[in-house]
């Protein structure tokens, strides 16, 4: 097997897999009409131009244990992952309340201003609220039938689907802990720490190795050695995620600068600065979480936390988890050309600026 790989065509592939699958979606609800027509095109919005890690990861997830017996099928197995991601985002941003995703406006804004541009009765927020919540069952409920029918003899998926449904739960409980962290208006390192893992560090790179692994036979030792490696790098993932929430060039990353800080996320960075940071710049930090922030406002919270020392302190942490990830990757008995191309994945998903 060969490290050389073509990451972009991968993801073209993917983004084919799911354009396919979202066309036959799109013909089984022609008899519905206009609007179902509105949310297809709106799900076909949510899975475009994404990063694709989790496919990828999912696909060398297999890879490292044999080659695929069906190209076509695993690629459309990986998407499954990737319908999962839209989902989880389109919900995230409804309760985040965060008015844009990718430089366009959230899935909840749009219908909302659908509703309000047409003059329809009632709330217009509600409706965007609706549509949201709809959209994102759609494409969690269709995420398991991708993956199910994805090609490959049901045999070889369920183990897979074991894994999906692990997944899901997880992550659905994740966000689920991350909202009931910011209404108590508290969350301290540790608790901060179980959300990133659940809510995100297992669903982006974790489970998607398990998932393409178990598509390949693999052993619950085999899943352990993939665990040893997938968790941190996971956690360093969002590590990087939560630091380009705060400093993250608009420009770059699609979203509003210091977006987090406007949501009120109580992520790791912003729990060590809470509890580094001197009273004063503390109580300011705590009380501007979640309210509507000028650009000024943004810099000084900012200089907050690169002043704590919270930024340095990720910053390292991101390092140790990356060290941690690679060096039980190294252990693992697994290919040598996956494992080559599992390095540069590593490095990919911690040093991104986006």
């Amino acid at each position: 097997m060969t490290a050389a790989w073509d990451h972009v065509g991968f993801r073209s592939r993917v983004q084919a897999a799911l354009d396919t699958f979202l066309d036959e979606q799109a013909e089984r609800l022609l008899p519905l009409g206009r609007d179902a027509a509105r949310l297809v095109a709106e799900a076909r919005t949510s899975v475009a131009g994404g990063k694709m890690f989790r496919a990828s990861f999912c696909w060398w997830g297999h890879l490292a244990l044999a080659p695929p017996a069906d190209e076509e099928a695993l690629v459309r197995a990986c998407a499954s992952l990737e319908l999962l991601h839209a989902s989880a985002l389109v919900h995230d941003d409804y309760m985040d309340a965060s008015d844009s995703r990718r430089g366009r406006p959230s899935t909840h804004r749009t219908f909302e201003s659908e509703h309000r541009g047409s003059g329809w009765r009632g709330d217009p927020e509600q409706y965007g609220a609706a549509g949201a919540i709809l959209l994102g069952d759609l494409l969690l409920s269709w995420s398991d039938e991708l993956l199910r029918r994805c090609g490959l003899p049901l045999a070889v998926v369920a183990p897979a689907l074991d894994v999906f449904d692990l997944c899901r739960a997880e992550v659905i409980s994740g966000q689920f802990l991350d909202v009931s962290a910011q209404a108590r208006g508290h969350a301290d390192v540790d608790t901060a720490m179980t959300v990133l893992r659940y809510k995100s560090a297992k669903y982006s790179i974790e489970r998607p190795l398990h998932l393409g692994a178990a598509l390949a036979g693999a052993s619950p030792d085999t899943l352990a050695e993939l665990s040893a490696f997938g968790l941190p790098l996971g956690e360093a993932f969002q590590l990087r995620d939560d630091l380009l929430g705060v400093f993250g060039d608009p420009e770059t990353t699609g979203k509003p600068a210091g977006d987090d800080l406007v949501e009120g996320k109580r992520t790791v960075l912003v729990a060590l600065a809470l509890d580094a940071a001197p009273a004063g710049d503390a109580a300011f930090l705590d009380q501007s979480l979640g309210t509507p922030l000028s650009p000024d406002d943004v810099e000084r919270l900012r200089g907050v936390i690169d002043a704590s020392g919270a930024h340095a302190q990720v910053e390292a942490v991101i390092d140790q988890l990356t060290d941690v990830a690679l060096g039980a990757l190294e252990r693992a008995a697994i290919d040598e050309g996956a494992r080559e191309v599992l390095r540069g994945l590593a490095e990919a998903v911690t040093h991104r600026v986006l």
